[in-house]
């Protein structure tokens, strides 16, 4: 007889953004099979809507069996100090953008260190919100020890079919999930980003303090448009007398 493989530590990466509390929601609710964590890396960087939703449904979640763990980098500073250079894709004035490194260091390896605490050596089987719409981000974990699954996808589910299963049961739909600074903001963003003011004005904060990291003699900037936020015009499509035919992304 052969010999029966263990049954795999299940988590869902957690970043309580709509796709990933989906999931989360769906376990909870028993729409999905039992996991062992959500586990959530929290970059201390996020909006203060995120923080006050994930404060609010934690306790509705562990109530349903879904065991929430947060856990954090050992720096979390979008500044590497000692040798002073950014660890987010900030544009710069010559042309280029900044390699992205807030990713790896902020989420995933928080993440794959607690989940190689937890899993007692079990293969791990690891749920990430990727939903339809957005299957071109869906990768395999790259070790292997953990195994990427996408239960949106499986069930053909776009992002707007989460809202809209969020809502037909009455649960509250996230805002989205993203640093107050992420230079892969939009202009839409940068709208909702200033519509809260405490968000705004870190985001302002950061712009200014990394305009001249780096002895290269490079400015930078968090948004492609390579003007510092206070500069940037936010106003819309319909305030400057156009027809918006499709949503602002640059």
């Amino acid at each position: 007889m052969s010999e029966l493989k263990p049954c795999p530590f299940k988590v869902i990466s957690l970043g309580w953004g709509v796709q990933s509390f989906t999931l989360a929601a769906m376990v909870a609710l028993g729409e999905l099979e039992p996991i062992d964590a959500a586990i959530h890396a929290d970059t201390t960087h996020d909006s203060i809507l995120t923080y006050s939703f994930a404060e609010k449904w934690t306790p509705w979640l562990e109530e349903r069996g879904v065991m929430v763990i947060t856990v954090k980098a050992d720096d979390t500073d979008y500044i590497d100090r000692k040798y002073n250079y950014l660890q987010i894709p900030a544009y710069d004035s010559s042309g280029g953008i900044g390699k992205r490194q807030c990713t790896t260091h902020w989420k995933i390896v928080p993440v794959r260190r607690k989940i190689r605490e937890l899993s007692g050596g079990k293969p791990v089987e690891q749920w990430i919100g990727i939903s339809l719409d957005e299957i071109q981000r869906a990768n395999k974990s790259g070790v292997q020890y953990v195994t990427n699954r996408f239960p949106l996808y499986e069930k053909r589910m776009t992002r707007a079919a989460c809202i809209h299963w969020l809502e037909f049961r009455g649960i509250e739909v996230p805002p989205k999930s993203a640093c107050v600074f992420c230079p892969y903001h939009g202009l839409t963003d940068w709208r909702k980003t200033k519509a809260v003011g405490e968000d705004w004005q870190e985001a302002v904060r950061v712009d200014e303090e990394i305009r001249h990291v780096r002895n290269n003699g490079v400015t930078n900037y968090l948004t492609n448009k390579r003007v510092p936020l206070l500069e940037l015009d936010l106003s819309t499509p319909e305030e400057r007398g156009q027809i918006n035919w499709i949503d602002e992304y640059s």
